[in-house]
């Protein structure tokens, strides 16, 4: 199995030094070369999570995400992200939830679930916990979901959402505008024969979390498929 190289994460050690262009633009055939790397531990992931889900972007190097930051809106000025990241899309409207991963010396994470939501998806999913939010619970306090991912995480609103009870049983969950979960990794486990398999796995501990907010978004307050 594709696995990551050591040459993959000191290429990102130097870039974090000289993240210029001049600098990048003078390594830019090694940049290629690492990236053939990634793209083809990419696949590999995608071939390992076809075994559990199924996804919407068939190609390794579809799902990656380009190297060339976008500066415009940040105070951050350097040209370039010093970590290879990507992400796939769950198909069909039925599915929902994406998995996102990050590799990086010393900050290697996967992460899975809504980052965004559309008004009318968060206004449903907060429907749905003022109603009864009993099942989800269960699945954030399964010791296999505490296990890997410990809580769930995602900005929250510091009063209570407009619309909602102040004194609801499921004020904390309410409050939540981002649904996550995500798992950290060591440079060890990076660099093992068979990271592509864990993170995969990592991923499928999501399903019971991903399963349950589909079911959410997918009907409608009396349980009716919308989709």
């Amino acid at each position: 199995m594709t696995k990551i190289q050591p040459s993959n994460l000191e290429f990102l050690k130097l870039l974090k030094k000289n993240n210029n262009r001049d600098w990048f633009n003078a390594n830019k055939d090694r940049y290629l070369k690492e990236h053939e790397n990634i793209i083809a531990f990419a696949d590999a992931l995608l071939l390992e999570m076809n075994k559990h889900d199924v996804i919407e972007n068939q190609s390794g190097k579809k799902s990656l995400h380009r190297i060339y930051k976008d500066t415009r809106f940040s105070k951050d000025k350097t040209p370039y992200k010093s970590n290879w990241s990507g992400g796939f899309q769950r198909a069909t409207k039925k599915r929902r939830g994406g998995y996102y991963f990050h590799i990086e010396a010393g900050n290697t994470f996967v992460a899975g679930g809504f980052w965004g939501p559309e008004p009318k998806d968060l206004k449903r999913i907060r429907d749905e916990f003022a109603h009864d939010a009993t099942a989800l619970r269960k699945i954030l306090k399964n010791k296999k979901f505490t296990d890997v991912f410990g809580k769930l995480e995602g900005e929250q609103v510091k009063t209570t959402p407009k619309g909602y009870d102040a004194k609801s049983p499921a004020i904390d969950l309410l409050r939540f505008k981002q649904f996550y979960v995500k798992k950290n990794f060591t440079d060890k486990e990076v660099l093992s024969e068979n990271f592509a398999k864990q993170m995969s796995d990592t991923f499928k501990a999501m399903r019971p979390f991903f399963d349950y907010m589909t079911e959410v978004l997918t009907t409608d307050v009396n349980g009716i498929s919308v989709v």
